[in-house]
């Protein structure tokens, strides 16, 4: 009989000891999806008001824990990922909601104050610093790398800024941003930067230069898109043509750099499916859209996308 109960509790002792076992192995697997960063690029297009579809894939991704350790992009496209990197789910949406119809985000009376239709310095200073405030330090806390496009205004050639180092006034976003003739050009050290997406729209080669084999492609355009000359893209490079004459050559071919890459990406899709995830919307978005229903709509469309996508993304990081 003592036998019986000596052996009873060793019993109940060992089956508490699994199962104390496993409750920390789950705590320590829960803990390390948590934190986890994981390995391959995220390369974002830019777009203004497009890329409110490519918040919506972050947000997907971030509210499953989904954190890459290298981040490219171009202007509104990786303006908004710095949300994303500061883990602030939605806030890129909120934003757009609360502001997108304020005369200070964009209206003809900055044009006075900034020489430029966007609130510059509402956008980049007094809405991240004020009003809707922005994670600086969960965002310096990033242990991966950021890259910002800007375009070298004399050299006309593609700069990929440390996002890392991005001061409080956003200087590094604002030159992403500078759209020809609506943004006054950004000095950063004494270089003049314009619109990351004029020399390199979707940096997809850079991210590949950099090491990155598996790649998450978030477009603003939907399929079979192909980039033409227009009449505003043609008097902004002559705008610029004495004064920097490399700057105007890249701005007239621009159409035909924006299609050779999304062929390379294609082609680059095809050979190796393996190492490429492509997102992009189902259907045209206006770039200056001011409707806020539409814009929501966006949203959830590259949240929808990117969320019946995750167990392929999963997959694909080989998780």
């Amino acid at each position: 009989m003592q036998n019986s109960r000596s052996s009873d509790k060793i019993y109940t002792v060992t089956f508490l000891c699994k199962g104390l076992i496993y409750l920390i192995v789950r705590l320590i697997i829960m803990i390390d999806i948590e934190r986890r960063m994981f390995m391959g690029g995220l390369v974002l297009e830019g777009g203004s008001f497009r890329c409110i579809f490519s918040a919506g894939v972050m947000d997907a991704l971030l509210e499953n824990n989904i954190i890459y350790d290298y981040i490219i992009g171009v202007s509104a496209g990786i303006s908004n990922a710095t949300s994303y990197i500061s883990k602030q789910p939605r806030r890129n949406l909120d934003v757009i909601k609360e502001y997108r119809s304020d005369p200070r985000y964009i209206s003809r009376r900055n044009l006075i104050s900034t020489g430029s239709m966007v609130g510059i310095d509402f956008i980049f200073d007094e809405i991240p610093n004020k009003l809707n405030k922005f994670n600086w330090q969960e965002y310096y806390n990033f242990k991966g790398e950021i890259k910002v496009g800007v375009t070298d205004m004399r050299t006309g050639e593609s700069v990929y800024k440390d996002g890392k180092q991005l001061d409080k006034t956003c200087s590094l976003l604002r030159a992403s941003c500078a759209v020809p003739l609506f943004f006054p050009p950004v000095d950063i050290e004494d270089r003049l930067y314009l619109d990351g997406g004029i020399a390199d729209a979707i940096p997809i080669k850079q991210a590949l230069k950099d090491g990155n084999d598996k790649l998450l492609v978030v477009l603003t355009q939907p399929e079979g898109y192909r980039k033409s000359k227009n009449k505003l893209t043609k008097a902004g490079a002559y705008f610029y043509k004495e004064k920097y004459p490399e700057l105007y050559r890249v701005m007239l071919n621009r159409n035909a750099m924006y299609n050779k890459t999304i062929k390379f990406i294609e082609e680059f899709k095809r050979k190796y499916p393996e190492n490429i995830i492509v997102l992009q919307p189902e259907y045209k978005i206006n770039s200056m859209e001011s409707d806020i229903g539409i814009l929501e709509n966006v949203y959830n469309h590259g949240y929808n996308m990117a969320k019946e996508k995750l167990d392929k993304i999963y997959k694909f990081l080989s998780i």
